[in-house]
């Protein structure tokens, strides 16, 4: 009998894994009833690493392009609780850049990166399609030069 296929890495991701960074505080109302983050707010952080990203690494107002990425789906997996009153280090990395997608894998570390903090709390999938932004029926269309420039750099 053969071994079965080798699936994804399921493995708690280091920081190397990701190629580019930037940092998020925690308020008080970001933690929930048990005093971790709430679940909710992994995906703001996601969806904040990427956008963030592509707007400062663009110097363009991204919602204003004629092609717009839209979330297509988004799933996190979770290592370790997180809260408040600690800063958040995101780390982004491209997993496909396709061509009219872009699939980001998003690292959330909280604490010292030497220790406790050097391994990923949470790790986020994030999958931008591009669409037409002035036709109202949204078809899908290339990644625009612009974006594809700001995120090539994150492939790995």
């Amino acid at each position: 009998m053969s071994a079965p296929a080798a699936g994804p890495d399921r493995s708690r991701p280091d920081r190397a894994s990701y190629k580019a960074w930037r940092t998020a505080t925690t308020r008080w109302s970001d933690d929930d009833v048990y005093g971790h983050l709430n679940n909710a707010r992994y995906f703001d952080l996601i969806d904040t690493a990427v956008n963030v990203h592509l707007h400062d690494e663009t110097g363009v107002d991204i919602r204003t392009l004629p092609a717009i990425g839209v979330v297509a789906e988004v799933s996190c997996r979770y290592f370790a609780e997180m809260g408040y009153p600690r800063p958040i280090e995101m780390g982004l990395a491209v997993e496909r850049l396709g061509s009219s997608s872009v699939i980001y894998r998003v690292g959330l570390f909280q604490g010292d990166p030497e220790g406790e903090g050097a391994l990923a709390c949470a790790e986020g999938r994030f999958v931008h399609v591009y669409v037409d932004n002035t036709d109202p029926a949204r078809p899908v269309v290339p990644v625009p030069d612009v974006i594809r420039e700001a995120v090539t750099p994150l492939v790995v």
